[in-house]
């Protein structure tokens, strides 16, 4: 079998064509995949019902993206002249109709993949179904695109792989337990790539975070009481004999006036203060600075 490119229409030339060498001498079947989406679906019938005919030669052109009924008839046309037979996954109702009933004027052989089950379902639910072309890949797309959120910030938690800090949506930057990489994690699943730098006294600040676009980051403050007790609590949950400088309560105070000297310094970076806060009302404050920057990242379904 032997794969050619597929393009979307309007464009017909150079469509998907699969081909299997046959030394049989007859007649080779024409399907085309026909859809106003990505056409993987039919492709996929196409495939299953193809190998149930072992050693058969079968030509098949997939067109995607078909939204007018000029495109259709064209089609139709085409199929009428090389007596092709289309697998339809249409899902627009006044195109799925136009193209049923035009092929039975001309004769065309049409399979109309969805129509059955749609029409079934949409009996049982009570409902019409949304007729969007593409809904699933769209879908698809959606949760790769979180997959790939949570990976990018799962690699750049707590200042690692500050190389391509820039790809980040979202860069938090705070002092020790300030919550920093549960937000970030959260806001990773709901699909923004976030990147977290901790902010370490006696230590330079990274440069990377001024090479990267300033309107991304974000710094983060506590209230110094309240974090004292988080950190004593994370010395005693490690076992420590000793807190040291970690939970001193004067240290903590140094820490915090410290990084919001910092943060003044660096007037497009807004503060937030996640004491007593809950992580979802934190990560909805942070979400609605950075679309009110970055709107397309709202276009992007996230």
């Amino acid at each position: 079998m032997k794969n050619l490119d597929c393009v979307s229409f309007p464009q017909l030339k150079g469509s998907f064509v699969e081909l299997e060498s046959n030394n049989q001498e007859k007649v080779t079947p024409t399907v085309f995949t026909v859809s106003d989406g990505t056409g993987e679906t039919a492709m996929s019938i196409v495939r299953a019902v193809r190998v149930q005919f072992e050693n058969a030669e079968i030509q098949t052109e997939r067109f995607n993206k078909v939204r007018t009924r000029e495109v259709l008839e064209h089609l139709l046309q085409r199929a009428l002249h090389e007596k092709a037979t289309i697998v339809a996954t249409i899902v627009d109702p006044e195109l799925r109709v136009y193209l049923i009933s035009r092929g039975m004027q001309l004769g065309v052989h049409i399979v109309d993949v969805l129509f059955p089950l749609l029409e079934t379902l949409s009996t049982q639910l009570g409902r019409r179904p949304s007729a969007i072309p593409g809904l699933l890949r769209q879908l698809d797309q959606d949760y790769f695109k979180r997959v790939w959120a949570v990976e990018y910030t799962v690699r750049h938690d707590d200042g690692v792989a500050l190389h391509d800090l820039n790809d980040a949506d979202i860069v938090l930057v705070g002092i020790s337990r300030t919550s920093k990489t549960p937000l970030s994690m959260y806001l990773g699943h709901k699909g923004y790539k976030v990147a977290n730098v901790p902010l370490v006294p006696g230590a330079q600040l990274p440069a990377e975070i001024f090479s990267a676009d300033q309107n991304k980051v974000i710094g983060l403050v506590i209230d110094p009481l309240r974090l004292t007790e988080i950190r004593a609590a994370r010395v005693e949950a490690l076992g420590s004999s000793s807190q040291g400088d970690y939970a001193n309560s004067a240290k903590i105070f140094d820490e915090l006036e410290w990084s919001r000297e910092i943060f003044k310094r660096n007037k497009r970076w807004p503060i937030l203060d996640v004491t007593g806060k809950a992580l979802e009302e934190t990560a909805v404050e942070i979400e609605r600075i950075v679309l009110s920057r970055f709107p397309h990242l709202q276009e992007s379904g996230f």
